[in-house]
């Protein structure tokens, strides 16, 4: 069984508070909602009186209805948090050194020396 902070408790409350303010400015009955939603009216009930039990498709199908479908595309859209997180882990990547290659007394002749003073073997 889940359980849910009060905060949680809170938040699906006032979700399901603006839902139901939202049918009652468009004057539709709970019956009238549920039938056009396609679901039951105690789901409707849950809805509005913010159960957590509720399928998230529910209440796609409630806000359709009330032409509100677009809003679930802003859950999670600014993510203040999340973006910090994203930002901190974005920093550019510094190369390690490169190892110098150990070379030989004999290499070091061949080349005349003209390179710096190399690691030898």
């Amino acid at each position: 069984m889940n359980s849910y902070t009060q905060k949680q408790k809170s938040i699906l409350a006032t979700v399901g508070e603006n839902i139901r303010l939202a049918r009652l400015r468009r004057k539709l009955s709970v019956r009238s909602m549920a039938e056009r939603a396609g679901i039951a009216v105690s789901t409707l009930g849950n809805i509005e009186n913010g159960y957590p039990s509720v399928s998230i498709g529910n209440y796609l199908q409630v806000l359709s209805v009330l032409r509100l479908d677009e809003d679930l595309r802003l859950i999670a859209e600014k993510d203040p948090l999340g973006r910090q997180i994203q930002d901190a882990q974005l920093t550019t990547r510094k190369r390690a050194p490169k190892e110098k290659k150990a070379v030989s007394i004999v290499e070091h002749a061949i080349d005349k020396g003209d390179t710096e003073e190399p690691e030898f073997e």
